[in-house]
């Protein structure tokens, strides 16, 4: 399928998404439905493993959500009443829709940072597994509060689970920018990559995690990502049926009999050598 937003590439299990609206390389709302549409297509392939979302233009990821398109949202919902927070009849957003079903795929999602990414983009980034960001004098974060609204693509809610309230608070309430370095020292990205070799050094973190085992890569991606809002009792039986799904798998079973044998090198062929290293 043709898509006027985003261009698509499959490298095997690899799908990379490279998104693109020139000049601005803001995100829109017709963007958000061809990433459903393009996210649809991975889904549907048995070989697809990893989906890789960058930026189109070389230094920037995201640059943030559509103002224009905002304003419009802002057009159509000025004259209602006002909705309870904790309402069921809040609809969320496409944009939202998209990172909760990327969280609740399959699919491992890598963000692969190439630029700045601020507002939407960095809450794109956000809803993905990994985030992998490229050296340079680029930002990432939060600055809505600077034009008198909040994170509305899940900022508020992704930021305070990875870094607690006062953190949170601090950047979102001041409108931070972060630069590739000190989002890495926070924890928000996974791994800085240098300019160089950057391209390289991201397909390389996704070829390694093609070398795990799928089923075991998407269990332990449920367990997290369900479990960490629930009491531990309740996360801890969540664990333990994605560890039951995963043992009687046959690639489990033949490696786990191997390693008793004493031929764990035989079986291992969906395991790297060596753990990543953490840079």
């Amino acid at each position: 399928m043709a898509y006027e937003y985003l261009s698509v590439e499959r490298n095997g299990p690899i799908t990379i998404l490279r998104l693109s609206n020139p000049p601005d390389h803001t995100m829109i709302n017709a963007q958000v439905e061809e990433l459903h549409q393009a996210f649809d297509e991975a889904e549907s392939e048995p070989d697809s493993r990893i989906v890789i979302l960058t930026g189109g233009s070389p230094d920037i990821f995201i640059k943030h959500y559509e103002v224009a398109d905002i304003l419009k949202l802002a057009a159509v919902v000025k004259d209602l009443p006002p909705t309870p927070q904790d309402s069921d009849d809040v609809e969320l957003h496409r944009i939202n829709q998209f990172c909760l079903r990327m969280e609740a795929s399959r699919l491992i999602t890598i963000a692969a940072i190439n630029g700045s990414a601020g507002g939407g983009g960095c809450e794109l980034a956000m809803g993905c597994d990994f985030r992998l960001m490229k050296e340079g004098g680029y930002h990432f974060g939060l600055f809505e509060i600077l034009a008198g609204i909040i994170p509305g693509a899940g900022g508020t809610q992704r930021f305070v689970r990875l870094l607690g309230t006062a953190k949170a608070l601090d950047l979102i309430l001041h409108g931070t920018l972060l630069s590739p370095q000190e989002a890495l020292d926070l924890g928000l990205v996974h791994r800085v990559f240098p300019a160089s070799s950057y391209e390289i050094d991201v397909l390389q973190f996704a070829e390694t995690l093609l070398k795990r085992s799928p089923i075991a890569l998407a269990a332990a991606k449920r367990s997290i990502h369900t479990g960490s809002d629930l009491w531990l009792e309740q996360g801890l039986k969540v664990e333990q049926a994605a560890f039951i799904d995963c043992i009687k798998s046959p690639e489990a079973i033949t490696a786990m009999q191997a390693y008793l044998d004493g031929n764990f090198e035989s079986a291992k062929g969906a395991y790297p050598d060596e753990p990543l290293p953490i840079k």
